[in-house]
């Protein structure tokens, strides 16, 4: 848990018990991974209403989902790694980031808050150029699938209003998105009830709400930083 400057250490089960071991680092003592181990991510695409229009799209009832396997999955200050032979346009997708605590399968809009342990912040990386290079077969989970494709934290936040948030995302120090998370088509609610009737969600699991304007390109040796802030 990370109160200030401190991590106080905890053992035991994240999603369950848990028992304080005693032991506080200093955050600049530790290397911080991912919050959290899913089993997958599920990024949802055309979820925010400023994009849909942009795009010319109708807003989906239904979430438009693809699944980043589990070993995309990588912290803070890891290194987003360019697939081997690929050499065009790598974007970055700034995302608010849905912590699943407790298993879920089909469960109501009015339950799904419960089973919701907490936000965090994601980075929905692509290989661009990909995406279409089939032009029968988009390819999804292909472009966005790679190792280290999926940056996620570097922290939950329990208590987190998404309703007065906004996802700030910086290339190299410059802000590239911000917009509020107010502006999505389906609410967190809706996306864990909706989903959970398509595949279980596992404790840990991550649902990646999607991204509104401002995708860009990231550069070789780039850095991004995607923050959800009130």
């Amino acid at each position: 848990m990370l109160q200030n400057d401190r991590i106080k250490e905890y053992e035991g089960d994240m999603f369950g018990e848990l028992v304080a071991s005693g032991r506080i680092w200093k955050l600049n003592e530790v290397t911080l991974c991912s919050p959290c181990v899913p089993t997958k991510v599920v990024a949802l695409w055309n979820n925010f209403h400023a994009l849909s229009e942009k795009l010319g799209k109708a807003p989906p009832t239904h979430p438009l989902f693809l699944i980043k396997p589990q070993l995309s999955v990588i912290g803070p200050d890891e290194p987003i790694r360019r697939p081997k032979g690929y050499t065009g346009k790598i974007a970055y997708e700034g995302e608010l980031g849905i912590v699943i605590g407790t298993r879920c399968s089909n469960v109501s809009v009015g339950n799904a808050a419960q089973y919701i342990y907490g936000f965090t912040c994601v980075n929905d990386v692509t290989a661009i150029e990909l995406l279409n290079e089939e032009p029968d077969f988009p390819q999804w989970c292909r472009s966005k699938g790679f190792d280290t494709f999926g940056c996620v934290g570097p922290v939950i936040q329990r208590d987190f209003d998404w309703r007065t948030a906004r996802v700030v995302t910086r290339l190299d120090g410059v802000e590239r998105q911000n917009f509020p998370l107010s502006d999505m088509i389906l609410s967190p609610e809706q996306q864990v009830s909706l989903i959970s009737h398509d595949m279980t969600l596992m404790p840990g699991d991550v649902i990646a709400c999607g991204t509104s304007i401002g995708v860009g390109s990231i550069k070789d040796g780039s850095t991004v930083v995607s923050r959800s802030t009130a």
